[in-house]
């Protein structure tokens, strides 16, 4: 168990903050991926602590850990951190988690996450392990303009100074909208109504997906079910 020290804490969203976390000295390397298991003092039965999984935004070159949190009004884990100011110091262990960058770079790749499903994957693509040497895609699917995270990443936004994970070349990096308030001019739909429409070598292809449950059964069943993807190219992880 080491003890975490909160270095800021920025709203991405309405609902979901980020913290920034200084490395503890000695603290083990990760992969880009994987996750923080925290201590939630006091929050279980009888007063007793709980533990909560929060995966790694950041890439693991970088000089600290990034958290991408979302406001859930009954979550403990999200209630706590949120409590946390600059200079508070919280308990964790890491890393934990199997859900890594596992295949032949040399084949597509396409990443699909829902809402802080992004968080591993944003981690993934910004990390030195990521040398794609195949055409790869990368879906964010959010309800709402307001939803919108990591902005900088996504080439259709025109952030200025933003990631260079992707050029304006990706075609296929792309934000999908399922309820668009405002005159959006990219895709609406949910990233599995754009993976239908997809010109892709899906046989070819790894993927990873990390969001809500439904969305991986859906994804998972089109890509065995529809396409023939072996169950080995499919890599997932469940949020909620």
């Amino acid at each position: 168990m080491q003890n975490w020290k909160v270095l800021s804490k920025n709203a991405l969203t309405h609902d979901v903050f980020e913290l920034k976390l200084e490395r503890p000295a000695g603290s083990l390397p990760f992969r880009a991926g994987q996750y923080m298991s925290i201590v939630i003092p006091g929050a279980g039965p009888g007063g007793r602590n709980l533990r909560r999984a929060y995966s790694i935004a950041s890439p693991p070159e970088s000089a600290e850990i990034e958290l991408c949190v979302k406001l859930v009004d009954s979550g403990p884990g999200t209630h706590y951190l949120n409590s946390l100011k600059v200079g508070d110091r919280f308990q964790a262990q890491f890393p934990f988690g199997d859900f890594c960058l596992a295949h032949d770079q040399s084949h597509p790749a396409l990443f699909i996450g829902t809402g802080t499903g992004i968080a591993p994957l944003r981690a993934m693509v910004l990390a030195k392990e990521w040398q794609p040497k195949a055409p790869m895609g990368f879906l964010l699917g959010v309800r709402t303009e307001e939803d919108i995270l990591y902005p900088e990443l996504f080439p259709e936004m025109k952030i200025s100074g933003r990631a260079a994970a992707f050029s304006e070349g990706h075609q296929h990096v792309k934000i999908c909208l399922s309820r668009p308030k405002g005159e959006w001019r990219g895709f609406r739909g949910r990233v599995t109504d754009y993976l239908r429409a997809l010109d892709w070598d899906f046989a070819r292809s790894n993927y990873y997906l990390c969001g809500s449950g439904a969305m991986l059964a859906e994804v998972k069943d089109f890509l065995k079910n529809t396409k023939g993807v072996a169950k080995s190219h499919i890599h997932a992880e469940k949020y909620f």
